[in-house]
């Protein structure tokens, strides 16, 4: 099990990107015991949510689509977009050059256990799905 402030710590590093690249400030951070913890980088237009259920051991990356500046329900599917769903569009947009300059990026962080690996693999994932995300505007 991973303290609540250090995966913040941990979020913070892997996904910076999303602050220099993406224009995305942190908007929110919760630590719910020893059980949940979620950053949430966000605009006017999205939140990135990267929660994690710690006894479950449960990681999720979602992108929700804000609707007038509110969060979408959650069932949502239009709106409220997981990883898996974002990646199973963008790998067919993304050429190879592009993995390799996003592997490259990511080559400077080094995971030191099961977690940081998912956390680390879901920010490439992010960052790559990301780049694509206006092309990827689902009805």
């Amino acid at each position: 099990m991973i303290e609540g402030k250090q995966y913040i710590e941990t979020v913070k590093e892997y996904y910076s990107f999303l602050i220099t690249e993406c224009n995305l400030p942190i908007v929110n951070e919760k630590v719910r015991g020893n059980a949940f913890y979620d950053v949430q980088y966000g605009d006017k237009t999205k939140i990135v949510s990267i929660s994690y259920e710690n006894i479950e051991d449960y990681l999720q990356v979602i992108v929700f689509k804000l609707q007038n500046g509110e969060m979408p329900n959650y069932d949502d599917k239009t709106k409220t977009l997981h990883l898996n769903k974002l990646n199973a569009i963008v790998l067919s947009k993304v050429d190879r050059n592009e993995i390799i300059l996003n592997n490259e990026y990511f080559a400077k962080f080094h995971s030191k256990d099961e977690l940081q690996r998912k956390l680390l693999k879901s920010a490439k994932e992010l960052r790559l799905s990301l780049k694509h995300f206006n092309e990827l505007q689902m009805a």
